[in-house]
């Protein structure tokens, strides 16, 4: 499976967990053996302009993080193009689903998913999308960007126990109806990290649910990364997920 990446993700751009080091050189380590990494490319400024203000833009430029930023958004992009004819992933840093078309906060600047996704829309890639966002945290930033598009279906996952979480995943995939399904992988809901809930092997589950919906959709599937701070786990429940993507 194809794994959008660049070295440059693995510099410490700000002080906050999601940009610690050596964050993604424990997922990179793991996942290696088992993937075929693809260079990411920054995002047109024209994609970035599509889903954020001109205000949003130049506040990433004056706190110096707009080419990591575009950077990561153009890493999603190439994921979402990736996942039109095969499953992809797309390890990237800033994550973005907590970026709103004119504000940001939570580790995010630019919402990649929605850079993504409106970029294909307006290339006439696709017709339709659904994002499913199973971060501990709920995409306050992709709800809003896109929430309102009738093109697109923002689903974050709920559920107070790992069985009704999964039941949860398993309803909505049932249910979806788009050409593409992009998924925000935050990971910060393991056993091992912030949320406590689930196990490694679950996000492999998810992984096959989302490619499943895909393919009854004869449409495709793509994610990116958003949370997860545990090193010491991060990598396999990163191999988890895309190794249930590849399942097929």
């Amino acid at each position: 499976m194809k794994v959008v990446f660049h070295e440059d993700f693995n510099h410490v751009y700000t002080s906050d967990p999601a940009a610690a080091s050596g964050r993604m050189e424990s997922i990179v380590e793991t996942i290696g053996p088992y993937v075929e990494f693809v260079p990411a490319e920054p995002a047109l400024r024209e994609h970035i302009a599509a889903v954020h203000t001109d205000m949003q833009i130049q506040k990433v430029e004056n706190q110096g993080l707009y080419k990591i930023a575009s950077l990561a958004a153009g890493g999603a992009l190439r994921a979402a193009q990736i996942g039109l004819s095969e499953p992809c992933f797309g390890l990237i840093r800033p994550p973005g689903h907590h970026a709103s078309a004119a504000s940001s906060w939570g580790f995010c600047y630019f919402n990649n998913m929605a850079v993504a996704l409106e970029a294909l829309r307006r290339q006439k890639k696709i017709e339709s999308a659904c994002v499913l966002d199973f971060d501990l945290h709920f995409g306050d930033g992709t709800e809003n960007i896109l929430g309102h598009r009738n093109w697109v279906t923002v689903v974050n996952v709920e559920g107070h126990s790992r069985r009704r979480y999964l039941q949860a995943v398993e309803e909505d995939m049932k249910n979806v109806r788009a050409d593409l399904i992009g998924i925000s992988a935050g990971f910060d809901n393991h056993a091992a990290d912030w949320g406590g809930l689930l196990n490694t092997e679950d996000y492999e589950e998810i992984g096959y649910r989302v490619r499943l919906a895909s393919d009854r959709n004869e449409g495709g599937c793509f994610g990116i990364l958003e949370g997860g701070y545990n090193h010491d786990v991060l990598g396999e429940n990163v191999l988890a997920l895309i190794q249930g993507m590849a399942r097929g």
